[in-house]
């Protein structure tokens, strides 16, 4: 058998048994003589039988892939979910397949019976935000389901970042730095992450701190600044904002009416989506949600559930951690 690898056919027909036996014998479970399993042990090792993923899984029943269904096509939160459960799963020998369903229900439902004849270990449902499901019905699948940043199934294993965590973070770090107006500026009020945020930011920045909803939009931004510039009172010297797009605008437009930032005004974004933190001017001080621990968390949770161990089902939050740019002054972190 030199030149060439080992498989678990030539490992049955040099122990004289079945292929069957042989995965009963290697993997410990099923009935047979003492003899019978030691041997087939013992062969195993003589020869060099080292089991790739076509024999892992005729051994322990198993496909060693795992699916990941998403309707994020952009890909902003899925790449760095998918990154973290690739982590969790290359050194168990798992490999992570990606459909896209957009939001089609025929597409979805063509990817998951896909999913399915593949024989995965279980399904990863990811998306663009914790409070919209997929638009598949996940819930009575055959193998384990875990959802990471889209709304789960009643009593599912759901993971996501924790939005109010990510708000105080934001909102302490500026009255740390001596800011005293702040004003957050955020997305549409049809998603619960704003309203999760926006509660967040006033229970720290005072019931009455002002907050702005539209559209999730470096436009948006611009006209947020231009709406409170062109208005009476105090001007803001902090502003937190409901994502880096909305904050890129804010710092553009804050820098054509003549404010520095952040001498004048700190701003601080939401997402740390790193292409746009980094080519703000200055440099954006931005909340990370954490997503690829989050799939990293993901990915070892499917596993467990794969491998027949217990997993607490429920929504499980991730705290968030404040990445510190030029945008708001003081010292990185």
């Amino acid at each position: 058998m030199k030149g060439s690898r080992v498989t678990i056919h030539d490992l049955a027909r040099a122990a004289g048994v079945s292929v069957s036996t042989v995965s009963k014998a290697l993997n410990g479970n099923g009935r047979m003589a003492i003899e019978t399993r030691e041997r087939v042990k013992r062969i195993s090792g003589e020869i060099g039988f080292r089991p790739n993923a076509l024999a892992r899984g005729l051994l322990s029943n198993r496909s060693f892939t795992v699916g990941l269904l998403t309707n994020d096509t952009y890909g902003r939160f899925t790449l760095p979910v998918m990154a973290g459960i690739s982590e969790a799963l290359v050194d168990h020998g798992v490999s992570v397949f990606l459909c896209a369903i957009e939001d089609d229900p025929a597409l979805a439902k063509i990817h998951v019976d896909a999913m399915l004849d593949k024989q995965v270990d279980g399904i990863i449902a990811t998306g663009k935000r914790i409070d919209k499901s997929l638009p598949v019905d996940l819930a009575h699948l055959p193998v384990p389901v875990v959802y990471a940043f889209t709304k789960g199934a009643p009593d599912s294993a759901t993971l996501t970042s924790d939005d109010g965590h990510g708000a105080v973070l934001a909102t302490e770090w500026l009255l740390k730095l001596g800011r005293r107006r702040l004003v957050h500026i955020t997305g549409p009020t049809s998603f619960m992450s704003v309203g999760e945020r926006a509660d967040a930011f006033r229970q720290v920045a005072g019931k009455d701190a002002t907050v702005m909803h539209g559209t999730w939009s470096e436009t948006w931004g611009h006209e947020a600044i231009a709406s409170i510039w062109n208005g009476a009172g105090e001007k803001p010297d902090g502003i937190f904002c409901g994502n880096d797009q909305i904050a890129r605008g804010v710092v553009d437009a804050l820098r054509e009416r003549g404010a520095n930032v952040p001498t004048d005004v700190s701003v601080i974004g939401f997402d740390n989506w790193e292409i746009v933190a980094d080519q703000t001017r200055p440099p954006l001080t931005t909340v990370d949600m954490n997503l690829k621990e989050l799939g990293r968390q993901a990915g070892l949770m499917v596993l467990a559930l794969a491998e027949g161990r217990t997993v607490e089902h429920g929504l499980r939050r991730l705290p968030c951690k404040l990445v510190v740019r030029d945008s708001c002054g003081g010292k990185r972190i």
